[in-house]
């Protein structure tokens, strides 16, 4: 398992978010995770790399207890699991390349090989001729395009993102999609928190995906009829 949670709950201020989860997250799967705004699924994600510990149960990442896994060891696992945030931040100063890239610059991976395959990525996310364009010049579908880039720069084996499509039309949605599902294809687990049925619908006529719904503070495999 890459993911495992087991009896979690999560509180802020005293306040329950959700309680008595558990998931086992197989590698190679993709997941999709839905629920109402408020129910908790950006903190369902950042327990999934380690960006929180839960408030009671445990969460292991790749057989280890995150608990245990201190600091250092928190980094290490992170480097294993790329993460597409809901709103996608770049540094305005670099170009798209440059951000994409930023990853193997800040882990020194960025070696004349690895920067080979920075523009094979590009390519594959249809944004090599956007390569020497700043943050601000992009469209939102090419910002998430990127973010996905940024994600896999480092051959992560697990994909976790958070509402990719929620700013960018249904075609360029379809296309986010498509990437997903292809890295899915090469073994890369995805887990993809969305408040879209009709991407959801999509997914699975392309792909065997499990549907996750946070509701009542407990999660529930959703209906078939998804």
């Amino acid at each position: 398992m890459v993911i495992e949670l087991e009896r979690v709950a999560m509180s802020y201020g005293g306040s329950e978010l959700f309680a008595d989860i558990s998931l086992k997250v197989q590698a190679g799967s993709f997941h999709f995770l839905t629920g109402p705004s408020g129910s908790g699924k950006t903190t369902f994600l950042r327990l999934c790399y380690g960006a929180l510990l839960p408030t009671a149960g445990q969460v292991r990442l790749f057989g280890q207890d995150v608990r245990d896994l201190g600091r250092d060891g928190v980094a290490h696992v992170r480097r294993r699991v790329g993460v597409v945030h809901q709103d996608v931040q770049f540094l305005d100063h670099l170009s798209l390349a440059d951000n994409v890239a930023l990853p193997l610059t800040v882990s020194g991976r960025d070696t004349p090989d690895q920067m080979d395959n920075l523009d094979e990525l590009l390519n594959w996310v249809g944004l090599r001729p956007r390569a020497a364009a700043f943050p601000a010049q992009l469209s939102g579908g090419e910002r998430q395009r990127a973010a996905l880039a940024r994600a896999v720069i480092m051959s992560p084996e697990v994909v976790l993102a958070d509402e990719p499509t929620g700013n960018i039309d249904w075609d360029m949605s379809q296309r986010l999609l498509t990437l997903l599902v292809e890295l899915n294809r090469m073994g890369t687990t995805i887990l993809v928190a969305t408040h879209d049925m009709n991407l959801i619908r999509a997914a699975k006529s392309q792909v065997q995906a499990r549907v996750l719904r946070i509701s009542g503070r407990r999660l529930q495999l959703a209906g078939a009829d998804l």
